[in-house]
């Protein structure tokens, strides 16, 4: 075989791996949306007067996401991304069928476990973009990448969907239906992944090659490591610091839960639709170029947001929310990606989004207690200082010291 029918056979099961892991975000990552847009609605529901923690069960499931990233790591590379990742649509169906009781059993903390166990399968979904790059040539990485996330853009359509068509079916119950929900989602989901060709665990790699990998403390304080993990946090902490107090503020000026829950729609739909591209983007201009135009979107969100409480406003603010964010993670994601070697992916994968999702479940958890001491507006003047550090973690980058460090 010559080395470009090799190479062909490399792109052609890169793209099909691709192909699979964007069906499969498609459908058990419609977990997220339904446990997001949700979340502090039936937490309200679930409380008595005091509302304050009633985005405790979003938090619950943002930090099942930063519990589960290290295990659902080690999990992966002990039993390969097909045995893994089908062990994660288990996960995300225990949560659900959790939630759906603790709603019957009208148990606020049982329900916010519920969320964490759907957190902690929505571990392994985090894990499909990485799965995605693992398998893919240089040239192809950021690509595939993209193409995973962009699998989003179903979820954007079908979680919001199963909300709208479902809260009500299990009545007098509401919500329990669109959380039953989620176990159909994750029995689907196992099916796309079982098409995935096998992969060798990476606990049986040769030991020559395990030999290679670095001690994990060396690959973390490398510049561009530290300022890509800086941008991702940032970024998605403020994606999910203003989206989890949206639909609490939507329904708080007298808008409708579904006109909440559709604002979330459109919000995942532009965090996803642009991923077509946005791989194509990265290749073309660099990864740092695209994390900064992300993060002028995030301002432009927060902008839109202080201008008022129209209908629209809120909408085209979620907009610009999920764009900002697609743009400034994946952009993210492709500088974290580049900075490790094969043997050294489990560790690192699992230390980002650890790290990462702990982040982003202390910002959902701080939402809550940010809108209801202060509303809406201080949850987006506190995008400003957030972006300005991300853009001085970018702008390092340049200096001769750490430039050469790179």
């Amino acid at each position: 075989m010559t080395a470009t029918a090799v190479v062909a056979g490399v792109g052609r099961e890169a793209r099909r791996t691709a192909v699979l892991l964007a069906a499969a975000q498609a459908i058990v990552g419609s977990a997220a949306p339904i446990a997001i847009s949700l979340g502090a609605l039936a937490g309200q529901y679930l409380l008595g007067p005091d509302k304050s923690l009633a985005t405790a069960p979003v938090t619950g499931f943002n930090l099942g996401v930063a519990l589960g990233a290290l295990p659902a790591a080690a999990v992966i590379r002990r039993l390969g991304h097909r045995g893994g990742f089908m062990t994660g649509t288990v996960i995300t169906a225990l949560g659900g069928l959790i939630a759906t009781l603790a709603l019957y059993q009208a148990s606020f903390w049982l329900f916010a476990v519920g969320l964490g166990v759907i957190g902690v399968g929505g571990a392994f979904v985090q894990q499909f973009r990485f799965a995605a790059a693992d398998n893919a040539p240089p040239e192809f990485k950021a690509r595939a990448i993209s193409f995973v996330l962009a699998g989003g853009i179903v979820t954007a359509i079908l979680g919001p969907q199963i909300v709208i068509y479902t809260r009500e079916l299990l009545a007098p119950v509401m919500f329990a239906g669109s959380f039953a929900s989620i176990l159909v989602l994750a029995a689907v989901g196992a099916v796309v992944l079982s098409f995935l060709h096998a992969t060798v665990p990476a606990g049986r790699v040769a030991t020559t090659e395990q030999g290679d990998a670095r001690p994990l403390a060396e690959i973390a304080t490398q510049p561009r490591f530290v300022a890509a993990l800086f941008c991702a946090v940032g970024s998605y902490a403020l994606m999910s610091f203003v989206m989890t107090g949206a639909p609490l503020a939507m329904v708080g000026c007298g808008l409708s839960t579904d006109d909440a829950t559709l604002g979330i729609s459109w919000h995942v739909m532009a965090m996803f639709g642009p991923s077509f591209f946005t791989g194509s983007l990265i290749h073309r201009f660099g990864a740092e170029r695209i994390v900064a135009v992300g993060l002028v979107l995030l301002i432009g969100c927060a902008v839109v947001a202080l201008s008022g409480l129209a209908l629209w406003q809120f909408w085209t603010a979620l907009i610009l929310l999920g764009l900002g964010w697609n743009f400034s993670f994946i952009g993210a994601t492709a500088m974290v990606a580049a900075g490790y070697h094969p043997s050294e992916k489990g560790k690192v994968q699992g230390f980002h989004d650890f790290v990462l999702f702990g982040s982003v479940a202390f910002a959902s958890l701080m939402s809550g207690a940010v809108y209801n001491a202060w509303g809406w507006t201080m949850l987006n003047w506190l995008v400003f200082p957030v972006v300005v550090l991300c853009f001085l973690a970018l702008g390092a980058l340049k200096l001769p010291g750490l430039r050469a460090a790179n």
